[in-house]
């Protein structure tokens, strides 16, 4: 009885008894794991009474709510409802009034026994019966509120969402054209005006100069919200809150109120000139000097805004209080959370994140919260008026993506999850397995594994909340931009959760409804014009290619792992047109790191190999491989006689670091994305998968100045090169 409970709820809840690893072979998860992974969903495993009396009661709690709680269905698709109900009330007649997302008025009738019975069940000594009824009509992409009434009283009600087939495609790549970017990580810029990390002013510089050589699009790292009160706290992946933004890429001379003469007092003063330049000349960004310096600057603007005009009844204070009414729960949780952050942190109390917070200030919804909001409501104000400022100005910079005619401008990149001590988990925990983090079984980027310390949603509150929270990351995220990036898509499908206290090679998959979110993705795809590339590498399962195929998703496709089982690289024309195709990510060495095995070294100087051997066979295999890559490179006539055709007598150069590039410019992706690292021929990583203090993720500048870049005619003319090859290839 007790196991088949168990295994009962292993298949209900979706974790995975076996899988294929990243080297193809079949690999089991372990009976504990899995019953670890109930745990932490919220099931009591260590007393089998007790579990079984909660299971009968979420089935009697299920069996007792007529409707699910939202449906998804693809356009066209026959609607049908399934309805429970006591016996005793299956005869009666129902109205399904249907409100659709525009405010059209719907109405149907029905008796539930005039459709088909799929279900019964007893509960508490009472027949209930399931029936899957037809509703005959149309109704148009969006989401819609279908209500349940019984003589004229409501009884029940659920969300229906109607999406399209495939996500959205611009005209440019439907018209067969094939096109190239940059992908930048923000904060790596440096420029002659930035304060020691890029900003929106930079991004804006950058997307007009590569969209006048031919380029259609800038990839960026996640630019979500991450810690002002914690600025150390800097992975752009383990963020404070998905749906807004990091201030820190604000332009603060770029706003209006900096040229007063109170903030130019605080901007010009000898000290602060002082940390300002240190932050620009660091090698590494300084989060915590650039923070500080920001807020301060930022602070003097507010007031004066605050003063100015967001007191009374102007223009600017009306499109404020539009965005915070836009922003609702979700932007007031991220702003009271730094402003109470802040605070703590101030009073010198625990303050990374709401786990060690105060336990009356430990949930955003406790009532000493809104006494704190309250007390301190012109802070709160500040980081509302930090959001939208961030949003003016990321605005402003899609603005010149549009004006020069890029067929995409921005892609932004969605993180997999938010942080454990987050905002985004603080106002909404009953979303979130606190117990748990996702991230990666063993494969070749991690041999130990992968914890990325974000807890997990669980599917089945994501479901109870008619899937809202993902609507509202996909809507935010596609605001202002051409496409977004899912990093690690296969979230839709899957994710390796690991219980805390296990290593990541303890771990488990948990399935999500991947159908519905990809027709929420599609919807909202059309809904913003945003196209949408899906990161699918590592570990994926061929069910998920396809599903991502088939919903219009383009896939990735990275130069060194396309590689044919004798070892040499598939030529960039044969893969997929439906997808993104680029050299390098930000969790691999760059071009010049790879030749020269700098990451190999790396790696074994931080420990990431458990044995010499490992090592060994890698650094045997990274020679293999660079041999292979001057054979297809010289096969395809991609570089000429200055590079060699001996791996031993070939070290990294311009010739073969550019000829790489326009390697993959003639190939049948429709987009190719490069780094600028690559362009600028850099050698460090900006991140090394598997560690957090060890190597300084997240810092690593640039080497040049934005406007440097431009005056170089090596790079001006591998960027005119790359758009005719993209050109000729279309």
């Amino acid at each position: 009885m007790a196991p088949s409970l168990i295994d009962h709820l292993v298949e209900h809840r979706g974790i995975e008894s076996h899988y294929t690893d990243a080297w193809g072979k079949p690999a089991t998860i372990d009976p504990s794991t899995k019953k670890k992974l109930l745990g932490v969903m919220g099931y009591g495993v260590d007393d089998l009474d007790k579990l079984q009396i909660q299971v009968e009661e979420e089935a009697k709690k299920v069996w007792q709510t007529p409707l699910n709680p939202v449906q998804v269905l693809r356009q066209n698709e026959a609607l049908q409802l399934a309805l429970r109900l006591p016996i005793e009330l299956v005869n009666d007649d129902y109205c399904c009034l249907i409100t659709t997302e525009a405010g059209e008025s719907l109405s149907h009738k029905l008796i539930p026994t005039d459709g088909q019975l799929i279900n019964v069940a007893d509960v508490d000594g009472l027949e209930f019966q399931e029936y899957l009824v037809d509703l005959p009509m149309s109704l148009p992409l969006g989401y819609h509120q279908l209500v349940l009434q019984i003589d004229d009283d409501e009884l029940a009600a659920m969300r229906l969402i109607i999406a399209p087939q495939s996500c959205y495609k611009p005209p440019t790549l439907l018209d067969g054209n094939k096109v190239w970017g940059l992908s930048v990580q923000l904060y790596c810029l440096r420029s002659t005006t930035n304060w020691g990390v890029g900003d929106f002013s930079d991004l804006a510089f950058l997307l007009e100069k590569v969209a006048k050589q031919g380029a259609h699009f800038i990839g960026l790292n996640p630019i979500h919200a991450l810690y002002p009160a914690n600025p150390d706290a800097c992975s752009p992946y383990g963020p404070s809150s998905r749906r807004w933004l990091n201030f820190i890429y604000i332009d603060v001379t770029n706003l209006d109120g900096y040229e007063t003469e109170i903030t130019q007092q605080i901007v010009t003063a000898p000290e602060f000139q002082q940390r300002l330049e240190a932050a620009r000349q660091a090698e590494l960004v300084d989060y915590t000097a650039v923070t500080r310096l920001k807020l301060q600057a930022l602070s003097s603007v507010f007031d004066y805004q605050n003063t100015q005009y967001l007191n009374k009844n102007t223009k600017h204070n009306k499109a404020f209080k539009a965005f915070i009414e836009e922003g609702g729960e979700s932007l007031q949780t991220l702003a009271v959370y730094d402003a109470l952050q802040e605070s703590l942190a101030m009073q010198g109390k625990p303050a990374w994140g709401w786990p060690v917070f105060p336990q009356e200030l430990s949930d955003f919804h406790k009532p000493a919260v809104a006494t704190f909001t309250k007390k301190n409501a012109k802070r709160v104000k500040f980081f509302l008026w930090l959001q939208w400022q961030a949003a003016l100005q990321l605005a402003g910079v899609n603005e010149v993506a549009v004006a020069n005619k890029m067929c995409i401008g921005l892609y932004r990149d969605l993180a997999v999850g938010v942080s454990e001590g987050s905002a985004e988990i603080w106002g909404n925990k009953d979303l979130y397995c606190t117990n748990a983090s996702v991230g990666a079984p063993p494969d070749i980027l991690g041999p130990l594994g992968q914890n990325w310390g974000l807890p997990p949603m669980d599917p089945e509150k994501l479901y109870a909340q008619q899937y809202q929270p993902i609507i509202d990351l996909f809507r935010a995220n596609m605001r202002a931009t051409g496409a977004l990036r899912i990093d690690h898509v296969m979230a839709l499908l899957r994710l390796w959760w690991v219980v805390k206290g296990d290593s990541a090679k303890q771990g488990g998959y948990v399935y999500y409804p991947v159908d519905d979110l990809l027709a929420i993705l599609a919807l909202e795809s059309h809904k913003n014009q945003s196209l949408v590339i899906g990161e699918d590498l590592g570990t994926v399962p061929d069910e998920i290619r396809e599903k991502l195929a088939d919903n219009g998703v383009y896939s990735y496709r990275v130069f060194f792992f396309e590689q044919a089982k004798d070892g040499g690289f598939f030529s960039p024309s044969h893969y997929p047109t439906q997808s993104m195709s680029t050299l390098t990510t930000h969790d691999m060495p760059t071009l010049s790191g790879y030749w020269h095995c700098d990451d190999l070294e790396l790696g074994k100087v931080l420990g990431l190999y458990p044995t010499p051997e490992i090592l060994q066979t890698l650094y045997e295999s990274r020679h293999e491989n660079k041999q292979a890559i001057l054979n297809t490179l010289h096969g395809h006539h991609s570089v000429g006689a200055e590079v060699g055709h001996d791996v031993n007598l070939v070290a990294m150069s311009k010739a073969l670091n550019f000829g790489m590039q326009l390697h993959m410019a003639g190939g049948s992706s429709e987009l190719l994305s490069l780094q600028l690292e690559d362009w600028l021929q850099m050698d460090k990583p900006v991140n090394i998968p598997g560690t957090f203090k060890e190597y300084p993720n997240w810092q690593r500048k640039l080497t040049r100045n934005l406007q440097d870049i431009f005056n170089d005619p090596d790079i001006n003319k591998l960027a005119l090169e790359l758009t005719e090859a993209r050109i000729k290839a279309s």
